[in-house]
């Protein structure tokens, strides 16, 4: 649908409703009606399946020898990312901006 964006705009009398007015009205229709803990906390539906019996096997390797752990982003990089020996180790082309 295309909008006319040239149209004038609505009139100040609907513009003009009062504060007690709108409380009157209440919510607006796409209000959201989520509790604020709720909010801080959201949940995620699964759609039925049950993983409480899954275990999760991860390998977990020791750094590499071509590899180097920035001082600043603290995660394990190639060595091709070096990019400048900071004041406590080497930082990554990334962090070095």
């Amino acid at each position: 649908m295309a909008t006319d964006y040239d149209a004038p705009r609505k009139g100040d009398e609907e513009a003009t409703d009062s504060i007690e007015a709108l409380k009157e009205r209440g919510p607006a229709k796409g209000a959201s009606s989520i509790d604020s803990e709720d909010a801080d906390n959201p949940s995620f539906d699964l759609g039925g399946s049950d993983l409480s019996d899954v275990e999760l096997d991860v390998v977990v390797l020791p750094q590499q020898a071509d590899e180097f752990t920035c001082t600043s982003c603290f995660l394990v990089r190639h060595r091709s990312q070096m990019a400048e020996k900071g004041e406590f180790g080497w930082i990554c082309a990334e962090c070095a901006g």
